[in-house]
C-alpha cells in the first residue's frame, strides 16, 4: 500500500497464536453509514490505508439501517486489493423481529454470514467474531458451526467478543476436545477506566493465547479531555449526553464523573502536554504499551478525529509514567481479587 508522504507506518503484530498479521491499530467502522456519511467514511479508510492500516474492524448490526456500516466498508473494499486487508465482522444480536434473527445458533451464523458476505462484497471474511455470549444456545453448535465455515473457505478465523473469563476457557476446552477450530482472539472493553477485565477476563485470555482487540479505548469520549471536573453535565449533544439521556451506564454521566475519573484525566493531561500529544493519543498509547493488546480499535467519527487517533504508533511514554497511569486508574478489587496480586498487562 504505497503512501502518499515519507512519514512512519504502523507495526504489525501476530494475533493470537496465529501468522496473521494485522497492524498495530485497527480501524473500527462502527460510525459508517451512521454518523459519518459514505464520503467521510472512504477519506478516513484513505488515511488509515495510507498509515500502513490493514485491519478493519465492523459488525452485522452497525449502521442505521442495520448492515450500512458493512455496505460502506464493502464499497470501499472494492476498489482495493481484497488480500491487503483483514476484515473482521460480528454476528450475534438481533437483525430482525424473527425467533431466528438472533443469538449463535447455527441457523442464525449461518444467514448472517451471507448477508455480510453481500454487504462487504467478498467472497470471504479474515476474522468472524462472535459478539456475544449466547446462554440460549449450547456452545457445540456454535463452535461447530464455525469450524465448518473455516472449512468451507467463507472465514478464515474465528474470534469472540465481550465473554467472561470462564467462557473463554469453556471454549477453548470444548475447540480442544471436539477438535474444532479455536477463537484467536479477543475482542473486549479495556481502557484506563476499564481495567476490572484484568482480574479475570484477560488473564484468562493470556492463558488460552487469545489476541486482545480492545474496543471503547477512549470510553465513550471520556479519555479525551474534554470533558472536565468543573463541568456539572456534559455538554449537549456530546457523547456523554447521549449516553446519560439513553441510559447508558456504561459511560453516562452520573457513573463516570467522579473523583477517580478526574485524577486519571488530570494525569493524562500532564503527561500530553510532556510528550506534546493530545490526551486522546496518551489514553490510546497506554493500551498499546500492555504486551497482551494487539491493536486497539479507533473508531473515529470524522476525519479530524481520525488524524488524531491514529497517531499513536512510532512513539511510546516512559516506564515511568506508564507506571503512574497504571497506579492513578486501578480500580478498587473487590474479594477475592483483593486477596491476590492483579498481574500487570
Amino acid at each position: 500500500m504505497a503512501s502518499t508522504d515519507q512519514q512512519q507506518k504502523m507495526k504489525y503484530k501476530r494475533l493470537g497464536k496465529t501468522g496473521l498479521r494485522v497492524s498495530e491499530v485497527c480501524l473500527g467502522a462502527m460510525t459508517f453509514g451512521w454518523k459519518t456519511d459514505e464520503e467521510t467514511s472512504f477519506k478516513i479508510l484513505n488515511r488509515f490505508e495510507e498509515l500502513g492500516g490493514n485491519f478493519i474492524d465492523v459488525a452485522n448490526i452497525y449502521g442505521s439501517p442495520k448492515g450500512a456500516s458493512e455496505k460502506v466498508v464493502g464499497n470501499w473494499l472494492k476498489t482495493k486489493n481484497r488480500e491487503d486487508w483483514i476484515i473482521a465482522t460480528k454476528v450475534r444480536y438481533a437483525m430482525g423481529s424473527g425467533p431466528n434473527q438472533y443469538g449463535a445458533s447455527r441457523k442464525h451464523i449461518l444467514a448472517s454470514v451471507e448477508e455480510s458476505l453481500q454487504r462487504l462484497q467478498t467472497n470471504y471474511i479474515d476474522l468472524y467474531q462472535i459478539h456475544g455470549w449466547d446462554r440460549e444456545t449450547p456452545l457445540e453448535e456454535t463452535l461447530s458451526t464455525l469450524n465448518d465455515l473455516v472449512r468451507a473457505g467463507k472465514v478464515r478465523y474465528i474470534g469472540v467478543s465481550n465473554y467472561r473469563g470462564h467462557q473463554l476457557q469453556k471454549a477453548y476446552y470444548i475447540a480442544k476436545e471436539l477438535g474444532l477450530e479455536p477463537y484467536i482472539c479477543l475482542q473486549v472493553q479495556y481502557n484506563l477506566l476499564t481495567r476490572e477485565v484484568e482480574w479475570e477476563v484477560l488473564e484468562a485470555a493470556k492463558d488460552t493465547g487469545l489476541g486482545v482487540i480492545p474496543w471503547s479505548p477512549l470510553k465513550g469520549g471520556w479519555l479525551t479531555g474534554k470533558y472536565t471536573r468543573d463541568m456539572k453535565e456534559p455538554p449537549k449533544d456530546s457523547r456523554v449526553d447521549w449516553a446519560t439521556n439513553a441510559g447508558f451506564t456504561e459511560t453516562s454521566w452520573q457513573n463516570i464523573a467522579n473523583e477517580h475519573t478526574w485524577k486519571v484525566i488530570d494525569l493524562l493531561k500532564e503527561i500530553a502536554a510532556k510528550l506534546n500529544k493530545s490526551v486522546s493519543q496518551v489514553a490510546l498509547r497506554w493500551l498499546l504499551e500492555k504486551p497482551l493488546v494487539t491493536a486497539p480499535i479507533v473508531g473515529p467519527r470524522t476525519l479530524e478525529q481520525a488524524e488524531d487517533n491514529l497517531q499513536i504508533f512510532g512513539w511510546s511514554i516512559s516506564p515511568e509514567d506508564v507506571q503512574k497511569l497504571d497506579e492513578a486508574s486501578l480500580p478498587k478489587a473487590p474479594h477475592p481479587y483483593s486477596w491476590q496480586t492483579t498481574s500487570s498487562f
